[in-house]
């Protein structure tokens, strides 16, 4: 079955085309016919499995060659953080030009007076975190009076980090009897309760969540000494291939990123405390192969959408099976095989073990010691070069304004900054 076959606009379908994209993913194909005859949607599925394409292409197709006037889009798509945000409008904007539309990203952290000025013009897609839209709506920039298809993306990460209200706020000012498409990996009380009171007789798609994954995803648990931590981390991260290393905090990131690259590995940091600049930088270089891994919060869990990652690493084990399951979606994304590995001490095993039963995965369990046997066959694991990478201006702050970039002390500038010395005549002031 082609996108022809199902429903979508033939301008788009050229473009697709074009792009080396000619055949649907199944939850394309389940979704899109019913999307575009108008009907409200309730989406389960894993991420990766395709679903921007799958709304996205909806969208487009019933706006396709409509106007917006000035401030009142008639589309919108809500995500839980900005970088999914961006990435769901990278997949859409080069789309929407084949049939007349533009859009623009409505999120925190990027120019207001940028977004403000799209919306002035008119602008027929919107794609928005509910805080920054909230706020739009609130000075008057923005009315959804004239929204016509409403779509909510990762609504169970929207409602655990506690932006219920405001989307309530938002979906009650949509205008009504409109389209609204809900996707979701769980669907637990908060969940239910947006469906119950927003969606209308909604054809459900439940396709591979993250539970069922289990024939693309292995899971391993390496137990190990404490002591040893640090030169294993580093050791897993040399290796080929693309990894993501989640931690709790973002000291806990940016701590283990230096230790990483002092050891001779380029990484990445990415949290919430870094600018929206320095984020785009760190995730761009990850996606471009500049670095081969990346540590990040659970604040990115859902929102990087690489689809070469093939190995998770929960440095720190998350809080909860639900982290779990999002932490492991960055792996075995639409239809590759992935590992999930997590580390833990001997005390800490047993709560793994505890955890991976409530997320319903079968754990593997392996002691392991710096370059073992064990530990190469699981994750490739290879010697640092020992030669520290040099991370300049890197940042820590959400004011600092500053990205980094990486390079390796053997080039210039790696030696030690030189002490400056005080000026003639200079008095030094005495610590008070």
């Amino acid at each position: 079955m082609s996108f022809k076959d199902l429903g979508v606009n033939p301008a788009l379908v050229k473009a697709l085309v074009a792009a080396g994209i000619e055949k649907p993913f199944p939850i394309q194909k389940a979704t899109l016919p019913d999307a575009i005859a108008g009907k409200d949607i309730l989406g389960r599925g894993q991420t990766g499995s395709g679903k921007t394409l799958a709304f996205g292409l909806a969208l487009m197709t019933r706006l396709a060659g409509k106007t917006a006037e000035s401030m009142r889009p008639l589309g919108l798509v809500l995500s839980p953080t900005r970088e999914l945000a961006m990435q769901i409008s990278d997949v859409i904007a080069p789309l929407s030009r084949s049939v007349n539309l533009n859009s623009q990203v409505v999120a925190g952290g990027l120019s207001y007076s940028k977004q403000i000025q799209a919306l002035k013009r008119g602008v027929p897609i919107v794609v928005a975190t509910p805080g920054r839209l909230i706020d739009l709506i609130n000075k008057k920039h923005i009315k959804l009076d004239d929204i016509q298809i409403t779509i909510l993306d990762e609504a169970d990460q929207m409602a655990d980090m506690g932006f219920l209200p405001d989307v309530k706020k938002i979906l009650d000012q949509t205008k009504a009897g409109g389209q609204r498409m809900l996707f979701s990996a769980t669907l637990d009380r908060d969940v239910d309760t947006l469906v119950k009171k927003y969606l209308k007789n909604p054809v459900t798609h439940s396709l591979a969540n993250e539970k069922s994954t289990a024939g693309n995803m292995t899971h391993h648990v390496l137990v190990m000494e404490q002591a040893s931590k640090d030169v294993i981390t580093a050791s897993i991260a040399a290796r080929k291939g693309k990894s993501i290393f989640f931690v709790r905090t973002k000291h806990g990131a940016d701590k283990l990123a230096k230790r990483m690259n002092e050891s001779g590995v380029a990484v990445g940091a990415l949290h919430g405390g870094k600018t929206q600049a320095q984020r785009s930088k760190v995730l761009e270089g990850f996606k471009m192969g500049k670095t081969n891994a990346l540590v990040a919060t659970d604040v990115a869990a859902r929102g990087i959408h690489v689809d070469d990652v093939s190995l998770v690493v929960h440095v720190d084990a998350p809080e909860n099976h639900k982290d779990y399951l999002h932490r492991a979606g960055r792996t075995a994304r639409a239809g590759a095989s992935g590992t999930v590995v997590t580390l833990a001490t001997h005390k800490q095993v047993k709560g793994v073990r505890g955890l991976a039963a409530r997320a319903g995965v079968k754990l593997l369990e392996t002691t392991v010691k710096p370059m073992d046997q064990g530990l190469v066959k699981i994750t490739g694991a290879v010697e640092p070069s020992g030669v520290p990478i040099v991370v300049a201006d890197s940042g820590k702050s959400e004011r600092s304004g500053r990205s980094g970039g990486y390079r390796d002390s053997r080039t210039r500038g790696g030696g030690k900054k030189k002490k400056s010395r005080p000026r003639p005549n200079e008095r030094r002031k005495r610590p008070r």
